[in-house]
């Protein structure tokens, strides 16, 4: 390499690009402050900061100078003061409490000491004090008995339920020594999403039986009169998502719903809209219901709801009015709006975007107040762009296509194939990695190879029916879209047939454990964290309903779906090298898949290699395991297709 000459970002420069998120106004409109995530390499940890951007300074700054992480922030009614969660403990005992810091002077002020942290929080219409989601006392005592008697789990039963709270400032105007009360007592619900109205006498909050992610099907909305403690269930049969909000007079609240009632979900796919509920006469209308399901409230203003939606591979926002009319806040068709804050006029705003080839920056009324992707400066830069074929059955896909700077539509390029998870999600043209954290793709293109990113059916963004398109033929529909993907590339002439590779992880990892016994296609293939087997995933997964919405029945009641979706099924036609990457700790994916597929491929003398995470959930906590499956990737599909050595392949 010449000196001076331009490179692709390294692996440790890509998990180095900071990432934005959690965006939030302050209500006189002047102020933004939001989180950046960046990597600490010297203690091998990733740190949040709340950093803020002040209209009158012109400039962005951390609002904590220190090492301490904070996140989940929000402002206070006049704008004075953030508030924030920040953990509290030692070692792996810290819990997440909510301080107060202001802008004026400085000080900060240790908010809550709740033995379980906090969740979530909100503050009051008057900013005297804050509203926050922690552990029951009743769980509480539950698990003092468990210190007592043992750690048992009582299957059936979680008992990790919470409550909704409110502290208050005291005579002096300092929220430290002031009184907690607790607003619901005795229920036996874990609360998610919550609200609180305007003038401060109702809230409105989603819980489900107990925090089991298969109580998920149970959820309910609750309405609390705050004055009077009593709380009442509304009555809506609907699965419930997303947020909740309400109406500046209080009189309605919106919230993310099912379009059909709940049970029709326990064996169907499920597809979403925006409801709105009038508190005063009982009334239910959906007025979205031809809109894509990924649409979710984030704030009622007085000039309409404040939405967020996919539509493709773009995610916008928009002001609805309740009769269903949207007026668009996009600036730009091609952009990716991960969250968004307005002020409760509706008349500033402020949100978080990326646009094609680029990563995320804050923008304040669509002018742009951080410069993240000077990042990529003197930095060769890959190019994303959408492209589009058709599936066997004629259904349309698209996917996002990556090229080198010097692209030659005459050559012909080894071609990676890197499955989104999901299934409902999507891959985007976009440099972020909150969205690929585990595959190197500007290393995959300095090695000189070319990327496709297929969006198969069942991708999110698409509208309804494609969400629900490969219901009942999970793997053997996607497949086909991926592989229908590869043939229109080798068929432009720009992919070699011979030179493919494939990747995926969760339920791209799944597609790809599909390609391994499916497919001899692939010259090499790496599952991450990839289902392999439904009917043992069903009694080890945490979300065994995902799985009834997907085929359609149990693995008693229906085995032969169940067998014939499933990978290790078709393990003796298997027949190409195989890297197996997983987190010990994964509950969603939990590690028996792994074991199935890795001793399967070594039973019919398949070149495999299994790698589990010691520590590791579903993503890593630590920049370092991202390096290695990167580095591991990386080298995997250099040996075998570019014929590159194994020498040093990084095993943790």
């Amino acid at each position: 390499m010449k000196m001076n000459e331009k490179t692709y970002l390294r692996i440790e420069e890509i998990i180095s690009i900071p990432s934005l998120s959690d965006t939030n106004i302050s209500n006189d409109g002047k102020n933004v402050a939001f989180v950046k995530k960046t990597a600490d390499w010297k203690d091998n940890t990733y740190r949040n900061h709340v950093w803020i951007y002040e209209k009158d300074k012109g400039q962005c700054s951390p609002l904590i100078t220190k090492d301490i992480d904070s996140t989940f922030l929000l402002w206070s009614p006049d704008s004075r003061d953030i508030a924030y969660l920040s953990p509290v403990g030692d070692g792996d005992h810290k819990k997440k409490q909510i301080f107060v810091k202001s802008i004026d002077d400085y000080s900060e002020v240790q908010m809550t000491d709740e033995k379980e942290g906090v969740s979530r929080f909100k503050w009051g219409s008057s900013g005297k004090g804050i509203y926050y989601v922690a552990q029951s006392k009743e769980s509480e005592a539950i698990m003092k008995r468990k210190e007592l008697y043992g750690d048992f789990h009582h299957i059936g039963k979680e008992y990790q339920n919470n409550s909704l709270y409110y502290i208050e400032k005291n005579d002096k105007y300092e929220f430290e020594n002031s009184v907690v009360n607790q607003l619901t007592d005795g229920q036996d619900f874990h609360i998610h999403e919550f609200d609180i109205s305007n003038d401060g006498n109702k809230a409105v909050f989603m819980a489900t039986p107990s925090s089991k992610m298969e109580d998920f099907m149970n959820g309910d909305l609750y309405i609390l009169d705050i004055r009077a403690g009593e709380l009442q269930k509304l009555n809506i049969d609907k699965l419930l998502g997303g947020s909740v909000c309400f109406s500046p007079d209080g009189s309605k609240i919106c919230y993310s719903a099912s379009i059909r009632e709940k049970d029709y979900y326990k064996t169907q796919i499920q597809d979403s809209t925006l409801e709105i509920y009038d508190l005063n006469n009982g009334e239910h209308i959906q007025p979205l219901i031809d809109f894509d399901s990924t649409v979710i409230p984030l704030r009622w203003t007085a000039k309409g709801i404040l939405i967020k939606w996919q539509n493709k591979t773009n995610y916008h926002i928009g002001l609805l009015s309740e009769n269903g009319s949207v007026k668009m806040l996009s600036q730009k068709e091609d952009c990716f709006i991960m969250d968004a804050s307005i002020t409760i006029d509706g008349n500033h705003i402020s949100y978080n975007m990326a646009i094609t080839n680029e990563t995320f920056e804050i923008y304040l009324d669509d002018k742009k107040i951080t410069d993240e992707n000077s990042f990529f400066k003197g930095k060769l830069k890959s190019n994303r762009e959408i492209i589009s074929w058709q599936s066997s059955d004629g259904l349309d896909i698209e996917g996002v296509l990556t090229t080198p700077v010097e692209f030659d539509a005459n050559k012909k390029y080894p071609l990676l194939v890197i499955i989104h998870g999901g299934p409902a999600w999507a891959s985007f043209p976009i440099f972020s990695g909150c969205f690929n954290e585990k595959y190197p793709i500007e290393q995959f293109i300095e090695k000189g190879f070319i990327v496709l990113e297929p969006n198969y059916r069942g991708s999110s963004g698409y509208g309804n029916e494609f969400l629900k398109a490969n219901y009942r033929k999970l793997g053997i529909a996607n497949y086909d879209d991926v592989i229908c993907g590869v043939d229109s590339l080798v068929n432009k002439g720009i992919a070699d047939k011979d030179r493919v590779g494939v990747m995926g992880w969760s339920y791209g990892g799944y597609i790809s454990a599909f390609c391994s016994t499916c497919s001899s296609r692939f010259k090499a293939i790496s599952v991450g964290g990839g289902i392999t087997n439904w009917s043992t995933h069903y009694v080890n997964t945490d979300i065994p309903y995902f799985i009834r919405m997907y085929l359609g029945n149990t693995p008693w009641n229906d085995p032969e779906i169940y067998t014939k979706t499933s990978p290790v099924t078709y393990t003796k036609s298997a027949c190409t090298p195989t890297l197996i990457q997983h987190g010990e700790k994964d509950e969603r994916v939990p590690t028996p898949n792994a074991y199935e597929l890795y001793q399967g491929l070594r039973d019919m003398e398949v070149e495999t290699e299994l790698i589990i995470f010691k520590g590791m959930a579903y993503s890593p906590d630590q920049p370092g395991i991202n390096v290695a499956i990167m580095k591991q990737n990386l080298m995997w599909f250099s040996h075998y297709i570019l014929g590159d050595s194994m020498e040093g392949f990084v095993v943790l």
